[in-house]
């Protein structure tokens, strides 16, 4: 059976990394990737692996394929130090492995803790994420937020068995992530060259709110569900406001240029 290495980048993550790296202690090979966090992260990882490495933080796909070339095995698995492995998904993977695959990586779907309860409503779920994979056929790419695993060849396959992923502790949390996120997704766009009007920052959000709640079945769990589906209008509002700002600024900043020219 081809063995497996997890790869965790982290920053400050010492609430959270010790039981991401209990639930994949069934693995090969354990690795952190530290980007010089000011709390005890790198100590706690320390007590479930030696291989642990500090250095400063390039970007999350430089950091992760950084992580992916430390590995002593070909097959790994990325996480994040605020998921978990199940058991029922660590038994998938191992079944997978030892039949040899022809696939070159995998989606897995991930479910999130959120407001007491396990949302598998909205656009969170089932949130397929491409974490298992085979180095020598996948890298991770991106620029500033939501980067990806690119497979020069081979086929991508599914499992069944879930991630768990606790990403917020309570609602500010979730807010200020959504202030930093959609900070990254609209530079990155903008650089991209899209634009932002009215229709984007005014009609998108709605939008974006009706199908959480109702086509994506958040009516269905409750006051967290009304929840989930506003903040995810809310983060393409102001993701498409900030996408908006940037634009204006620059050609604010072009005809002051002219002006002075």
């Amino acid at each position: 059976m081809p063995k497996l290495s997890v790869t965790v980048i982290t920053r400050n993550e010492a609430a959270d990394i010790g039981d991401a790296l209990a639930s994949a202690s069934w693995a090969d090979e354990l690795i952190v990737v530290d980007s010089t966090s000011t709390d005890d992260t790198a100590a706690i990882a320390r007590r479930y692996t030696d291989r642990v490495v500090v250095r400063d933080w390039p970007g999350y796909p430089a950091q992760k394929n950084y992580a992916a070339s430390l590995a002593s095995h070909d097959w790994i698995l990325s996480l994040y130090a605020d998921e978990r492995v199940t058991p029922a998904l660590a038994a998938e993977i191992q079944r997978t492995l030892r039949q040899d695959p022809h696939d070159k990586a995998f989606h897995i779907p991930r479910v999130t803790r959120h407001l007491g309860r396990w949302i598998r409503t909205t656009d969170w779920y089932p949130d397929p994420q491409l974490r298992l994979y085979d180095r020598r056929s996948a890298r991770w790419t991106g620029r500033y937020v939501h980067e990806s695993l690119s497979v020069d060849e081979g086929r991508v396959g599914r499992l069944r068995g879930e991630l768990q992923h606790f990403a917020y502790r309570d609602i500010a949390d979730h807010m200020e992530t959504i202030d930093r996120y959609t900070t990254y997704a609209a530079r990155q766009m903008h650089e991209d060259g899209r634009r932002a009007g009215w229709l984007q920052v005014a009609g998108h959000p709605p939008l974006a709110f009706l199908r959480n709640y109702l086509l994506k079945g958040g009516i269905g769990d409750g006051v967290p569900g009304l929840v989930i589906s506003a903040m995810n209008a809310y983060y393409v509002f102001l993701k498409f406001a900030k996408l908006w700002e940037l634009r204006t600024v620059e050609t604010l900043h072009h005809e002051d240029t002219k002006t002075i020219e």
